[in-house]
């Protein structure tokens, strides 16, 4: 007698064995979603991920140290002792505001400033436009420019004491063939201050003519043809389509310039025949950096020189504050123009 089996039977495969069951759609639905939030996760985190070691490092050797300065500007604190602080709120900075030296210095920053950065800028300017015509080995006259850069500020600094030793310095020499008398370069004010700004020109210039070359050579050219057309100069067309184009490239090079000339250190420092900070043996050409230093390391007043230093963040601020208004009017000019 047959018996008869109401539950079916399962599946067989072609190999005569049981068919594999199909993927759980629940199981499957649930891995997307649980990769698709391990790619939200990633797409969210991983740009502040590529980016931390730079504030790791800014807020351990930039930010901290800059509020640390701060904090001891406030205190009397000799580098004998760095963690006796005394109290003693604002009176670093009146004791330095009161100190002919910090003025003197203040001086010499800004006349160094001004004879440095000018024709710097000035000089930077006439060599990219004559690097942006066609030349031939136009890349060796540009790693050219780029090598005083690149230089050790030592090294550089110790040629041009050479260059222009009283005595034996091949300055004197040149200008002793035409019947000038000899000119003490490194304890006359201004010839000192000159003897400094020429390292800082000589070390800048194909630096800042790189800027300028890059940005000329952004300036679509039908804007020279156009010109050409309306029968302009060269000389008309650098003024008139060149200089236009490149004031926010200008304005940009002379903020960097500015504040690289209040910060002024390792040049006069290695000026200096007594390789002292005192800038000169009347402190003619010591400017704010090598103020701060003698205030903090030879004379071992750290609270007064971090109130130096802060005094120098406060003019940087402003100088930024400049730049910031100036690039405003000139982009509304522009955009009104």
């Amino acid at each position: 007698m047959t018996t008869r089996h109401d539950t079916a039977t399962a599946p067989r495969s072609e190999e005569g064995g049981a068919a594999p069951a199909g993927p759980d759609p629940d199981a499957e639905a649930r891995r997307r979603a649980r990769l698709s939030r391990r790619w939200q996760r990633d797409r969210t985190w991983s740009p502040y991920a590529f980016v931390s070691p730079f504030f790791l490092l800014f807020l351990a050797f930039g930010l901290f140290p800059l509020l640390y300065t701060g904090w001891a500007s406030l205190h009397q604190v000799e580098l004998t002792a760095p963690t006796d602080m005394d109290w003693v709120g604002l009176r670093n900075y009146t004791r330095i505001f009161d100190d002919d030296f910090f003025w003197n210095a203040a001086r010499n920053t800004l006349t160094i400033g001004i004879i440095s950065t000018v024709p710097q800028l000035l000089m930077a300017l006439g060599l990219a436009h004559i690097l942006n015509y066609r030349l031939r080995a136009s890349t060796f006259y540009r790693v050219v420019m780029l090598a005083p850069y690149a230089t050790s500020i030592a090294a550089a600094s110790l040629v041009f004491v050479l260059l222009f030793g009283r005595d034996y310095g091949m300055i004197n020499w040149a200008i002793g063939a035409i019947g000038i008398d000899h000119i003490d370069w490194q304890n006359d004010t201004w010839p000192s201050q000159i003897a400094v700004s020429t390292i800082v020109i000589w070390r800048w210039t194909g630096y800042n003519a790189l800027i300028y070359l890059a940005a000329m050579q952004a300036i679509p050219n039908d804007l020279y043809e156009s010109a050409a057309l309306d029968g302009a100069s060269r000389w008309q067309q650098f003024l008139h389509v060149t200089l236009p184009s490149l004031r926010p490239t200008i304005l940009f090079t002379c903020v960097v310039s500015t504040i690289g000339a209040s910060q002024l250190f390792g040049e006069p420092l290695l000026f200096d025949a007594n390789k002292g900070a005192s800038g000169g043996s009347q402190h003619q050409f010591q400017t704010l950096g090598l103020y701060l230093y003698e205030q903090g390391w030879i004379n071992q007043h750290l609270g007064r020189a971090s109130a130096i230093a802060w005094t120098m963040f406060l003019i940087l601020i402003v100088i930024g504050i400049v730049n910031y208004v100036i690039s405003r009017r000139l982009r509304a000019s522009s955009a009104s123009g």
